[in-house]
């Protein structure tokens, strides 16, 4: 950031109102200096300080939006060179290849299958996002037709994919409503493809030979007005385009080149000789700063773990994923339906609930808060002791529900049974099994 705290302070406006969630205006530009703070976050702010301030606080990586409406994602904005450093923030988008000379039906049944892909993982929906329209033909009425069926009968934003101005232009005619990426802008058309982009503000990608040629790209785009712009480097040898991915990655972020700050696109697919490899490929540029990856097919077998790296690795390690403290009903308990108690932790509470559905037991699940912690850590670290759940039990409302006074205990946790059992006098504590794996057949032998 460009501005210190203090100098961030002096164009605050110094009411220390506290909306902001921070008690002083001093503190709020402490958090803002520092990256963890949004300046929307302040109401008071005035026009001409959130204008430099916007300037100031703005990522090194401009943040670049594709599509429109629910399913718009963004790509880009990312601040730190390592997760660890403080969090990556627009995940990774995935594309799959659509070429331009591919039947309207078989195009249909593709896109069905596409958005079959959605998997449902510690309470987040996981799909790809992108479909990848590319011109192999040059025939810019058939390649219109199918953008504008993808457009307007698919959930599926676009990346349009020629270097043809005449297709391009045709395509931005029909499906431009759904503000799709225009890949790409080389050398020879940066003119025209920037007048297209620009005319109908619409994110453009630029590729080139090396990083110079992309620089070269991108200072003439912006100083032809265009911000939103998306990066390929041109390279399809592996151990280049991974350099290349590093190198512009640390030009913005290290030396504050502005014109290598936008968010990348790589092709794993042009790197592979089958979609196994294009997996491997790929599952290495959700890593290493790949903002859209483009595959020749999107199937199960390489979605699937695709979206769960990318989950792990675009979550917040400061801030580990939670489910509000509470009693959750599993199956339709009543008052005789045995009583489990866990953390809070989202991942932990996903593969319990999961457990006890499987075991066709209806119970009742407690979620004690214990800040994201898994059970063995949380009670290592206190978080999840025999007095802190025996007094959860009795404020949580578990006994107006419930007849009997029994109370199972994850097996991790089988030290704090005894605290538990004086915190409730006249409970029965039992320790489940350690692993959840064995938790629907302890249900079902009681």
């Amino acid at each position: 950031m460009a501005l210190t705290g203090i100098q961030i302070f002096k164009l605050l406006p110094k009411t220390n109102c506290k909306e902001c969630g921070v008690p002083t205006c001093l503190a709020f530009a402490m958090n803002l200096a520092s990256g963890k703070a949004e300046l929307d976050s302040c109401p008071y702010v005035s026009d001409e300080a959130r204008e430099q301030l916007a300037e100031a606080s703005a990522p090194p990586i401009r943040p670049v939006a594709i599509g429109k409406g629910v399913r718009e994602a963004k790509t880009g904005g990312e601040t730190v060179l390592h997760r660890h450093e403080k969090t990556f923030y627009n995940p990774t988008m995935f594309a799959g290849i659509i070429t331009s000379d591919t039947p309207v039906e078989e195009v249909e049944a593709k896109l069905k299958v596409w958005n079959a892909l959605q998997y449902e993982r510690v309470g987040f929906n996981l799909r790809p996002e992108l479909a990848a329209l590319k011109d192999v033909n040059g025939d810019a009425d058939a390649f219109a037709a199918l953008a504008k069926l993808i457009a307007e009968t698919s959930e599926f934003n676009l990346v349009l994919m020629s270097e043809d101005e005449a297709v391009i232009s045709g395509a931005v005619a029909v499906a431009g409503f759904k503000r799709p990426l225009i890949y790409a802008a080389t050398e020879s058309n940066v003119d025209a493809f920037g007048k297209i982009a620009l005319d109908n503000e619409l994110p453009l990608a630029v590729k080139a030979d090396s990083i110079d040629g992309v620089i070269a790209l991108t200072e003439k785009l912006t100083e032809m007005g265009l911000k939103d712009l998306v990066i390929d480097s041109g390279s399809r040898d592996l151990k280049q385009a991974l350099e290349d991915q590093v190198a512009i990655r640390r030009a913005a972020l290290k030396d504050g080149n502005k014109a290598l700050g936008f968010p990348t696109i790589v092709f794993p697919c042009e790197m592979a000789s089958n979609l196994d490899m294009e997996a491997l490929i790929a599952g290495m540029f959700v890593a290493k700063y790949g903002g859209i990856v483009v595959l020749s097919d999107l199937t199960t077998e390489v979605m699937f773990p695709l979206l769960l790296e990318r989950l792990n690795i675009f979550t917040d390690p400061q801030r580990p994923m939670t489910v509000t403290e509470g009693i959750f009903e599993i199956g339709n308990p009543d008052e005789n339906s045995p009583v489990l108690v866990t953390t809070n932790f989202a991942l932990t509470y996903f593969i319990v609930s999961g457990e006890i559905e499987g075991s066709k037991v209806p119970a009742w699940l407690l979620i004690k808060d214990s800040e994201g912690l898994s059970v063995l850590t949380a009670w290592a670290a206190g978080k999840f002791g025999g007095d802190d759940v025996g007094m959860f039990v009795k404020k949580c409302g578990i006994m107006d529900k419930v007849k009997h006074t029994e109370l199972i205990i994850p097996g991790y946790a089988a030290a704090i049974a005894g605290d538990v059992e004086e915190e409730l006098p006249g409970w029965t504590i039992t320790v489940g099994p350690r692993e959840s794996a064995h938790l629907a057949g302890f249900l079902k032998a009681r």
